[in-house]
């Protein structure tokens, strides 16, 4: 497959003894240098009451991070609807989209994005019901386009500022499920093979068999997201898979996500029940010198025929994760080009 076009979602990540407001300000940084290096997206994510990931409030990040760029399109990766209003939602997309018309991508997913004590908290109405989802986004399209539906309440309700453009709607899916809701409401699809290897590109395939043409989207359009670590040193490949192994190993196991180091898992001894785990789990990443990668990263985009691979690198060391990014870029030959060319 020829020009794959390669993304960016990042968690902002706390790595071990670093601060929650480092970790913002490398999202800042690496989002400055992938705008140079040719990626097309850069999408944050939504996570709550966990001291590892440092990314909460998409909405806010987003909009310091399309200041800074000015070739990427900047979105959320994602917004998680439960945990908010549809009008409120459309609120802070449309004021994006009157700062930074275009480049602006609203990814949404059904997950809490949480524990769910800590999500009955951000929305104590909420009751995870799939109906629910599904009129949210009934909403969110009525929002953007000044389509409120008949009623005494949706008749009087605009979404505020009332802008000409609306974001590029995507919605999140690590189960399949939400590939149906993005082709009847014609938005984009995206699948988390970072979060779940089985699947996927079965979900994508149901997803364009059933895409019903949208206002906003004529075509159907999915990407998959991928963790990945590149280097030319094979010493750091090692042992940034050893920590990644052990990361999956204790979050399945109720141990949640703490910021690790080499050192903290390279004497650690597992079952045999645990290297079948890990075995497992490694289909959920992509590591390895640049060539290999590039073939690997090439496999997965031609497995889900899609021509626009995510990226997630969490690495101990900052400088390794630019560097990791650099390089890939250099392997698929990526180019700045202006935003509004970076659909």
């Amino acid at each position: 497959m020829n020009n794959i076009r390669l993304s960016v979602l990042d968690q902002s990540p706390v790595r071990k003894g670093v601060s929650a407001s480092q970790a913002v300000q490398e999202t800042v940084e690496l989002a400055k240098l992938t705008d140079t290096l040719g990626y097309t997206r850069f999408w944050v994510s939504e996570h709550h009451n966990t001291g590892s990931l440092a990314g909460s409030t998409p909405e806010v990040l987003i909009a310091h991070l399309a200041g800074q760029t000015q070739n990427l399109r900047l979105g959320s990766g994602g917004v998680m609807l439960p945990n908010h209003s549809a009008l409120k939602v459309a609120e802070n997309f449309r004021m994006l989209e009157a700062m930074f018309p275009g480049r602006i991508d609203l990814g949404m997913g059904r997950a809490p994005g949480t524990d769910r004590l800590t999500a009955s908290v951000l929305n104590p109405s909420n009751q995870f019901r799939e109906q629910d989802f599904v009129e949210q986004l009934m909403d969110l399209q009525n929002y953007f386009h000044d389509a409120a539906e008949t009623g005494p309440v949706a008749a009087k309700i605009r979404a505020i500022p009332q802008v000409d453009t609306v974001p590029g709607m995507w919605l999140l899916s690590s189960s399949g499920q939400s590939s149906l809701f993005a082709a009847h409401f014609g938005m984009g699809f995206s699948f988390a093979h970072f979060i779940n290897p089985v699947g996927g590109a079965q979900a994508v395939e149901l997803y364009r068999s059933r895409f019903q043409p949208s206002p906003d989207q004529a075509q159907p359009e999915a990407n998959v997201a991928i963790f990945a670590f590149c280097s030319e040193d094979e010493e750091k490949v090692m042992q940034h898979q050893a920590v990644m192994d052990y990361r999956f190993l204790q979050f399945e196991k109720g141990g949640g996500i703490n910021p690790l180091a080499y050192e903290d898992v390279k004497d650690a001894v597992y079952t045999a029940q645990d290297q079948e785990r890990i075995r497992m789990n490694r289909r959920r990443m992509i590591v390895g010198t640049p060539e290999k990668m590039k073939a690997q990263i090439t496999s997965l985009a031609e497995t889900y025929a899609v021509d626009e691979v995510i990226i997630i690198t969490i690495a101990e060391y900052f400088d390794d994760r630019l560097q990791s990014y650099k390089l890939l870029s250099e392997q698929f030959n990526l180019v700045a080009q202006p935003s509004a060319l970076a659909h």
